[in-house]
């Protein structure tokens, strides 16, 4: 900003610097804007060197904070001026004041038009940098023709070819559409011919933006990147002012790497065999020295070069140096080069055949997790979590659990995920896999999520020949006195189920399991709680016939918690009491949870969601996007008989409702935002005790047999008070001209043993549902599925709550498309207890038929 001679504004600049507090400078601003308002309604008395003046001190203003709203075309005009002093005031406070979107800027067109066809270099430059700086689509489509014929004459001088080639890349880059390069691919290729250094950096910076949208079109360029790279590594013809301290222009040399990276091969065999020498000369003359800058420049090209060999699958022998070169890198005392390495080293875990041999770094990397620079161990552990495999999985799970107990409170529940995860994937045996997550759990309980317990127990469950060494393994940590919750839950639960397999260990008979899991029940949340309710209901089921003084230890503990405020934990008191009282009855329904099914681990899918890439050639994941609709709809569903398979209705996750999936029935899934059908498993329904046990249920296995179920709803149906209890009841249906297929009060019977089933069937439609509860809240879904191929009209719901329940349904369409699945998401708060079930009132129009079937809903 020049100022000489310009007395007014300095006067004005120091006024404002000498200003005392905030309220002073205040005033000075708006005397000062007051005065040249006043000054520019009288512009035709206004002389050149006051109007710049003018100009010049509304952009400090400007700078200061304060808003400008006048001025603006007096600033445009001075654009036109033809002197420099009076145009470089223009131009710079046009590029301040005004964005791409302003009105004025159409004004302005014309003039810079004819400052960058002009013979004028100086002035050529300030319209490509203006131009540059606001961009623009307006200035796209009337500049980057004559942008492009500046950036390619030969007449021009260097540094407006720079300037140009530049304000192309920015104009690209905005509005890639709108700039035409049709037929651009030869014309770079002889701009990359160019001997000016400073010339090619900018047009190379162009390069990498159109290589990037289209690599193939610029194929024929491919060759001179080579040779840049070529002259670079040689130093042929480098002016001394692009030499940074001796390396040739790193910025070119990073740039023309980055370019190559766009190209998927290098076909010619004589390119590829020029390219890798350039590389395999960058390697061995890149090395750490005492100077920083040298340092940074060598090892940005060193980085942008290995990410060039990995691109292009280079020969085992050079990915062997690229190795021992990181491997030097890590074991510096500079912490940015170290931290570089392990990045780089982790990216070529992505390449075959490298693994072993960074495994030969294994012993630094372990090192690498006690640094005291948190994100050098945040890149060491992901590394020696992508390097591990069978033959190294122990020693670095081993590691990372003794460092868990010193780890930073940041790093802990990523440490544990990926020791969890580690441990699952490479296991020797199972046995040391149960160790392994006990460990876990003792050592950071708080950062142990519950995926991971989940997991351990499925494994428990699906390996009978694991399942005495798991309660042993429970047993024992139960004798700690300091004990992590999660380590209770899980405890309690695998000697829940597994308990009487240690029948005849020295302490290890019911009374001694009921006594041990009930001296941690008063210090435990109401979660837990719930867990050793079901874990005392299975120990009795399991000592039959019972002891008598035990039962009546867990009795008087069902007791306690009939009247407790909890919702969930009452529900389970009351039911389990009533339960134990069947008898022989009670070995069936509390029978063991059958097999978990077969599928990917959560703990996956958590880590695949939390992991961060920061190499530029990764895919970018698509993540599906959110429905927007609060009823979903599925076409295309099979069938069988004409009819909708019940035990195929899966739930899905709602928009803005926070309810897991459960995978294992799981019928439908999202693609890019939509929702799609796939092959979906049947499943039986779920026992009783896994509804009751809560989150590990809805992940959980399917169901136990069907005579488990019958036996429940026959010993129900033998006592009304235990019925009455459980609040059962029923509905008759009204008459209709169209009957029902299924019996709706067995229906409505089954459904209160499990979590999902067919609530209703007739000729034309079937109505399911799935629940989920947590405490007194509970999110239910209603499929409605269509069985023929004809619509279904004027569809319907009515929910007609008792007091005690709080329903809210959403939206449910009118129509339901031929052969499709409808999802309506059903939240319910229970406010007491009562016995009082809820009716759904349903009505839908087939062809002339009116169908209006009314039954219980729960």
């Amino acid at each position: 900003m020049a100022l000489s001679g310009m007395r007014g504004l300095s006067v004005f600049i120091s006024d404002v610097r000498n200003c005392q507090n905030k309220e002073q400078e205040r005033l000075r601003i708006d005397k000062e804007l007051g005065n040249i308002r006043t000054r520019f309604k009288n512009e035709k008395g206004l002389t050149p060197y006051e109007k710049k003046k003018y100009v010049w001190k509304m952009l400090y203003i400007y700078m200061l904070g304060y808003d400008v709203d006048f001025g603006h075309m007096e600033a445009i005009s001075l654009i036109s001026a033809p002197k420099y002093p009076e145009k470089q005031v223009g131009y710079i406070v046009t590029s301040c004041l005004l964005n791409e979107n302003h009105d004025f800027l159409r004004v302005v067109i014309n003039a810079v038009r004819n400052d960058i066809i002009g013979r004028n270099e100086t002035f050529q430059c300030l319209a490509l940098t203006m131009v540059g700086n606001i961009g623009g689509k307006e200035f796209a489509e009337s500049l980057a023709p004559d942008v492009q014929r500046l950036l390619i004459s030969s007449s021009c001088r260097p540094l407006v070819r720079k300037k140009a080639a530049l304000c192309l890349l920015r104009l690209y880059r905005k509005n890639p559409d709108v700039v035409n390069i049709d037929g651009w691919s030869d014309c770079m290729s002889q701009l990359l011919d160019e001997r000016d250094l400073g010339v090619l950096t900018s047009v190379m910076s162009l390069f990498v933006a159109l290589v990037s949208n289209n690599n193939e079109a610029y194929r024929n360029c491919l060759p001179k990147c080579v040779k840049i790279l070529e002259r670079l590594a040689r130093n042929q013809d480098i002016p001394q002012e692009y030499t940074y301290y001796g390396i040739p222009s790193p910025w070119l040399q990073v740039k023309t790497t980055k370019a190559l990276q766009y190209f998927p091969t290098v076909e010619d065999p004589n390119t590829r065999r020029a390219l890798f020498e350039v590389l395999q000369r960058i390697l061995m003359g890149t090395d750490v020295v005492k100077n920083v800058n040298k340092n940074n420049a060598s090892h940005a090209v060193l980085f942008e070069a290995l990410a060039l060999v990995m691109h292009l699958d280079a020969e085992k022998e050079m990915m062997s140096q690229c190795v021992a070169l990181l491997g030097k890198f890590i074991a510096v005392r500079e912490p940015n080069i170290r931290y570089l390495g392990l990045e780089n080293m982790t990216r070529m875990l992505l390449i075959t055949d490298v693994q072993d041999i960074i495994k030969r770094h294994q012993t630094q990397i372990l090192t690498s997790l006690k640094d005291p620079d948190i994100s050098i161990r945040r890149r060491a552990l992901d590394l020696l979590y992508g390097m591990c495999d069978v033959t190294n999985a122990k020693d670095i799970v081993e590691e990372l659990l003794q460092y868990l107990s010193t780890a930073d409170f940041a790093m802990r529940e990523e440490l544990a995920l990926k020791a969890a995860i580690l441990a699952e994937k490479f296991a020797p045996d199972l046995s040391w896999y149960v160790d392994v997550i006990l460990q876990l759990i003792d050592k950071a309980g708080d950062f142990v999520s519950d995926d991971i317990w989940y997991r351990v127990v499925q494994f428990v469950t699906n390996n009978e020949d694991l399942q005495p060494y798991a309660a042993a393994k429970a047993r024992e940590y139960l004798d700690k006195p300091a004990l992590h919750e999660t380590m209770v839950k899980v405890s309690a639960y695998i000697l829940g189920e597994y308990s009487h397999l240690l029948a005849r260990r020295p302490g290890c008979r019911p009374k001694e399991i009921f006594a041990i899991i009930n001296e941690k029940l008063p210090t435990v949340s109401k979660p837990t709680v719930a867990i050793l309710l079901s874990t005392y209901a299975k120990i009795m089921m399991h000592t039959q016939p019972p002891y008598p003084e035990l039962q009546e230890q867990i009795w008087a503990i069902f007791r306690k918690y009939e009247s407790y405020i909890d919702v969930e934990i009452q529900q389970r008191a009351v039911e389990y009491f009533v339960l134990s009282r069947k008898g022989a009855a009670l070995v069936d329904v509390l029978a063991e949870m059958p097999k978990f099914p077969e599928r990917q681990s959560a703990l996956l899918k958590k880590a695949e969601d939390a992991e961060v890439d920061t190499a530029d050639q990764s895919a970018i994941k698509l993540r599906s996007q959110q429905q927007t609709s609060n009823a979903l709809v599925v076409t295309d569903q099979q069938h069988v008989n004409g009819s909708i398979l019940g035990n195929q209705l899966g739930l899905v996750k709602m928009p803005s409702q926070k309810m897991e999936a459960s995978t294992h029935n799981q019928g439908l899934t999202k693609e890019n935002g939509a929702v799609s059908k796939v092959d979906p498993e049947p499943t039986p329904s779920a026992d009783l005790l896994g509804d009751l046990l809560g989150p590990l249920a809805m992940e959980g296995p399917p169901a136990a047999p069907v005579s488990g179920e019958k036996n429940m709803i026959s010993a129900l149906e033998a006592t009304p008070d235990a019925a009455g209890a459980l609040a059962l009841a029923t509905v008759g249906d009204q008459s209709n001209s169209v009957q029902p297929i299924v019996n709706i009060a067995e229906r409505f019977h089954a459904l209160c043993l499990q979590d999902s089933g067919v609530l209703y069937e007739d000729p034309y439609i079937q109505i399911g549902i799935k629940a989920e509860w947590r405490a007194h809240h509970g999110h239910l879904v209603l499929f409605l599925g269509n069985k023929n191929t004809s619509p279904l009209l004027s569809v319907r719901a009515l929910i007609l709550p008792p007091s005690h329940l709080k329903m809210e349904l959403s939206l449910v369409p009118e129509t339901i498309p031929p052969r499709a699945q409808v999802q309506c998401l059903l939240e319910v708060v229970n406010l007491r207890a009562s016995r009082d079930v809820a009716v759904l009132d349903f009505l839908y129009k087939f062809g002339t038929a009116v169908v209006h079937p009314t039954f219980n809903l729960g």
